[in-house]
């Protein structure tokens, strides 16, 4: 055996010597009271910051550190950056305008002397500064004053925040009176108002000593390979490095055993899934496939004939089908449903196709209807509108097995929904269905068996973040564009452009064009800034498109007028159609070729790049005019990407990197691993590796749960949660 990280081998006598130690797990389950300092009070305030036990602190990682030689006031040069430990002397300070700055300045010192602090554009800290506050200031000194950059309060002359009257706190490291650490790289953990960072601190310092009972969940000859230090010792070194190439090799061993950790319990998930239950087999593709297919006015894309052969393999493995897939927009993800549910329905099984509202499933049977119109397939829609007599007959159908294809939203979930022999389900747009409603269409399948399910969403999302939000997924992406559609160009407005940007709009109109005009709200609000969908369209009609016919359309309208508005757009019968982020999928209308989107600074990346997909389906070049009346920096930027790129798997890369793994889908959504180190995508390549890793102790072992590998999946769980490896809700 070799010593860690090293190449010298070791010697029987050595090994022997070692000295052992027996992890207990169970220490870092104690609550945080049994750390001196910490009461009921100071406990229950901990916890609603999410530290609740000694491993909640452990594994609470410093976002980042600083050297904190605490300085004296009277040593300091003009002109030098330093930490000094300060009291409030002057009265309590008020907020004040300099040009366009805020401020708020009090006089603070210590025994070798005094000045003035002074914060820029944070008014709120003027209530803290009582007078005999201790602080710990970081921050330029320039000989008159000191301008601060980072600041900690250490005490509250009121008392507030100071920890337990019942257990007071005994010092904490950065205090100038106590401080029994010699390092200077101090950590700064994220806090709360209720929870000071110097806290967390003097916590993490007691907690320390017991980090040698973490579990190890990275099995030792992956760690001897990777030369990766025991998880106690990079526990220590992460929250209190001695140098600062420490800490940088102690994050990135974390960082990796997060990412390995997550990507095992979501392969131990696919295969409990996958054995859990069987699936029924289609067999090989009959005439009715082959007759659709050649059927279809229009060959199928390279990318949607690679998706037909995945799918194949997936149906007829006995196991049940769990593929995401992801579709630029415009790029034939409809086809290859239809395409899966009619191999259910020629082996003799249901199909069913939810969606998230009832715009999108109304879509849906259009679409549909319009694809099957060469077959004598009968198929029903189910919306919380459909009218009863019809409701009560698409049930009876389809509890019989006479209906073998159905629509819908949630309606399909309820419990009075039965099938016959339900082998299929597509779930569109699959993020907007919470955990319990995938999972109940799943338990409408045959008895003693999983239906296959055929994820659905135009949202193209990131390498780096399908294997950690999607990890469990087989995935497919189309890339391809059908032929026949039109690039679409798209443009930022400026407000003084209006005009002219209209003019553009009124020319197209005339030349017997359509156009959409999407606004971010359906009614005026006095909470929320941005144009009302119902508002804009009644002023239009009076003004920029007088001289044409404009429709409306948005979520709150009942499902007959919403029909009708979509209906009456698809017939030529309105020329313009001011909608709501509403007609963001599903709307496919090949004579529109302008889209106009007010406050698009309110929208994401992909949700833009869905609304400007509307237009570009016809033979007319189209154009995306964008209006953004108060972007920040960061909207700018998401502006400024969609209209200089129009791929949307590019696009999308873009929006993570923006807004980071959290946020790319539109909401953080549950099961969205949220990571104490990792950071996507700037540790992609990180993720990689441990995906394979995993991948290759899977050939292995067979399975994760090997007693070879250790207590893996044990810490997997604790880390991520017990419910994490449960089979995928679906």
């Amino acid at each position: 055996m070799r010593s860690f990280g090293g190449e010298r081998e070791l010697g029987r006598a050595e090994l022997l010597d070692a000295p052992v130690h027996w992890p207990r797990p169970s220490v870092l389950d104690q609550g945080l009271g049994a750390l001196e300092g910490i009461g009921p009070k100071t406990a229950e305030a901990a916890a609603a910051a999410g530290l609740r036990t000694v491993g909640d602190l452990l594994f609470h990682i410093p976002r980042r550190h600083r050297d904190l030689r605490i300085r004296q006031l009277g040593d300091l040069q003009p002109g030098e950056t330093a930490t000094v430990a300060v009291e409030v002397q002057g009265p309590q300070p008020r907020p004040f305008r300099k040009g366009r700055l805020r401020m708020v300045s009090v006089k603070v010192g210590d025994a070798t002397g005094h000045v003035r602090a002074t914060w820029f554009n944070q008014p709120w800290i003027a209530s803290k500064l009582l007078p005999g506050t201790e602080l710990l200031l970081t921050g330029k000194y320039s000989g008159k004053g000191f301008a601060i950059r980072e600041w900690e309060l250490v005490a509250s002359a009121d008392g507030e925040g100071a920890g337990d009257p019942e257990h007071p706190a005994q010092g904490t490291p950065d205090s100038p009176r106590q401080d029994p650490r010699p390092e200077t790289m101090v950590p700064l953990h994220q806090a709360t108002e209720a929870v000071r960072p110097s806290q967390i601190r003097d916590w993490a310092e007691q907690a320390i000593a017991l980090a040698q009972n973490a579990i190890e969940g990275l099995p030792s000859n992956l760690r001897s390979r990777r030369h990766l230090a025991a998880i106690g010792d990079t526990l220590e070194t992460v929250h209190f490095p001695k140098e600062e190439k420490d800490l940088g090799e102690a994050r990135a061993r974390l960082g990796f055993e997060e990412l390995f950790l997550h990507q095992a319990l979501l392969a131990t998930r696919k295969r409990s899934h996958r054995t859990a239950r069987p699936a029924p087999r289609f067999g090989e593709p009959g005439d009715l496939v082959a007759r659709w297919l050649d059927s279809l006015p229009f060959e199928p894309t390279g990318d949607q004939l690679k998706a037909f052969d995945e799918i194949e393999a997936d149906l007829d493995s006995g196991e049940p089908m769990q593929r995401l897939l992801m579709g630029e927009v415009g790029s034939g993800k409809t086809v290859v449903a239809v395409y899966s549910m009619l191999r259910a329905l020629e082996a003799g099984y249901q199909a069913a196709l939810m969606a998230p509202t009832e715009t999108l499933a109304e879509q849906h049977a259009i679409t549909l209807g319009k694809l099957l119109a060469g077959e004598p397939i009968p198929l029903a829609l189910l919306t919380g509108s459909t009218p009863a007599p019809i409701r009560r007959q698409a049930l009876n159908q389809l509890a019989s097995g006479e209906l073998g294809l159905i629509l819908g939203t949630h309606a399909l979930i309820e419990p009075a929904v039965r099938f016959a022999r339900l082998g299929l389900v597509v779930v569109d747009e699959q993020h907007r269905f919470g955990v319990s409603q995938r999972r109940a269409l799943d338990e409408k399948g045959v008895e003693g068996m999983a239906p296959h399910v055929l994820h659905m969403t135009a949202t193209p999302i990131p390498r780096t973040l399908s294997l950690t939000a999607y990890g469990d997924l087989d995935t497919t992406a189309l890339h391809e564009l059908p032929a026949g559609r039109q690039p679409v160009t798209t443009k930022l407005v400026e407000e003084h452009q209006r005009g002219e940007a209209f003019e553009f709009l009124r020319r197209r109109l005339r030349e017997g064009r359509q156009a959409f005009v999407v606004c971010p709200l359906v009614a005026e609000s006095e909470k929320v800034a941005g144009k009302a969908a119902a508002v804009e369209a009644e002023r239009l009609r009076h003004g920029e498109l007088r001289e044409f016919r404009v429709g409306l359309l948005h979520g709150q309208m009942p499902s007959a007028e919403k029909a009708e508005a979509m209906r009456a757009f698809a017939a030529r019968e309105t020329d313009v159609l001011v909608s709501t982020t509403v007609i963001e999928v599903g709307i496919d209308v090949g004579n529109a070729t302008v889209m106009v989107i007010e406050g698009a600074e309110r929208f994401g990346v992909s949700q833009l790049h869905q609304l400007r997909g509307r237009v570009g389906r016809g033979e007319h070049p189209s154009q995306c005019l964008l209006f953004a009346a108060e972007a920040g920096e960061l909207a700018q930027k998401r502006l400024a990407a969609v209209a200089s790129e129009s791929d949307g798997f590019r696009l999308a890369e873009v929006d993570l990197e923006l807004r980071g793994e959290g946020e790319i889908l539109g909401t953080r959504q549950s099961g969205l691993p949220r990571f104490a180190v990792a950071r996507l995508p700037e540790d992609g390549a990180l993720l990689l590796e441990a995906r394979q890793e995993v991948l290759e102790l899977l050939r292995l072992h067979g399975s994760l749960a090997d007693p070879a590998l250790g207590p893996l999946l044990d810490a997997a769980h604790r880390r991520f949660g017990t419910g994490a490896a449960d089979p995928i809700p679906l």
